[in-house]
């Protein structure tokens, strides 16, 4: 039996008012397939990148958004466990969550454990596993180091300080004036952005960080590499300060990709890393265990009440303009969440 499926399709480099709604026949899911109601998507970064046509890897135009969801297993193929019916699960989709339903690998779902809200949950997936890879994955940082994080209020940075924190680790949070409060309340010690941000962390760190945590690039990528200690990890996972250059929109990725390159080559004794959540695909079982291994963690802690859900709003799905538009404003703590 088909199911018909609500969507919002980005038709090509649009202003957030330019997003359509749309409707579309889903048959039912094929062997090693579910089909999931969606509860909660949310707008990432990717998703602002995208609009733009300025996302690495976008699809071409047109497509259906949404980097992940949650949402409940209504039907299955053959081939997969009956106990997923009725279950409330989380997928990494990259595009495609922007709906009320969709069909999936039944592989690619990870269980939301019991009692976790649907839009609480939604803020943690790939916020949550693209903290959770880039601290414990890449970075390796222990308890007693001190970190950089950058954009501290935003959804991977909110949810990066309560990692650390829990682990043990000092952290240092960039942010505007307005959002100091919020990011001290997470646990941070904050920085704001608009200041002088090398001052602000040799005052408080002056043997420098065990790491950074940048998405921004540009220009400041060379103070967050020089701000690290001896031995220090930079993680780069984004250029945001180039999103709304003109011209081709790999050239800043791949210049600030070779830039880390460079550095690991020089005899400075520090490390720099570009963070890929898709970079482990080509091994896909290796790829789907280390996604579900570490989503599970993430959840854990949150079901337990260590990590605090930063839920800036819920919005209808059918309002993705308007929960497109806060996302991009500056204004909000947190991620914005469509409600299906």
């Amino acid at each position: 039996m088909n199911t018909l499926a609500t969507q919002i399709l980005m038709p090509g480099p649009v202003e957030p008012s330019g997003l359509q709604i749309t409707h579309r026949e889903l048959s039912a899911p094929a062997a090693g397939q579910a089909m999931v109601a969606v509860e909660a998507t949310g707008i990432s970064f990717a998703e602002q990148q995208m609009r733009r046509a300025k996302y690495y890897d976008q699809p071409p135009f047109p497509f259906v958004p949404g980097y992940d969801l949650v949402g409940t297993v209504t039907a299955i193929g053959a081939n997969v466990d009956s106990a997923l019916l009725g279950r409330r699960v989380a997928a990494l989709t990259k595009v495609g969550g922007w709906a009320s339903h969709i069909v999936l690998d039944a592989a690619d779902l990870v269980p939301v454990p019991d009692g976790l809200d649907a839009a609480e949950a939604e803020t943690f997936v790939v916020n949550g596993i693209t903290a959770w890879q880039m601290l414990h994955r890449i970075a390796k940082v222990r308890s007693g180091a001190t970190i950089l994080v950058h954009g501290a209020n935003g959804g991977v940075g909110s949810t990066l300080v309560q990692l650390a924190r829990q682990a043990g680790i000092r952290v240092l949070g960039t942010a505007s004036a307005r959002h100091a409060e919020a990011v001290t309340a997470l646990g941070a010690e904050a920085i704001d952005y608009r200041g002088d941000v090398v001052a602000q962390v040799r005052a408080l760190a002056p043997g420098g960080v065990d790491a950074v945590f940048d998405h921004v690039g540009g220009r400041g990528i060379v103070d967050s590499f020089r701000l690290l200690a001896p031995h220090g990890t930079l993680v780069s996972y984004g250029s945001a300060a180039t999103k709304d250059d003109p011209g081709n929109s790999r050239l800043p990725v791949l210049a600030l990709v070779g830039r880390l390159i460079w550095w690991n080559l020089l005899p400075n004794k520090r490390n720099a890393h570009f963070f890929n959540i898709w970079a482990g695909k080509r091994n896909r079982a290796r790829f789907r265990t280390e996604i579900a291994a570490d989503l599970t963690a993430v959840f854990d802690l949150a079901a337990a009440g260590i990590l605090r859900a930063q839920v800036a709003a819920r919005i209808p799905l059918a309002e993705a303009a308007r929960a497109m538009e806060l996302a991009e404003s500056g204004t909000v703590t947190g991620k914005v969440v469509l409600v299906p």
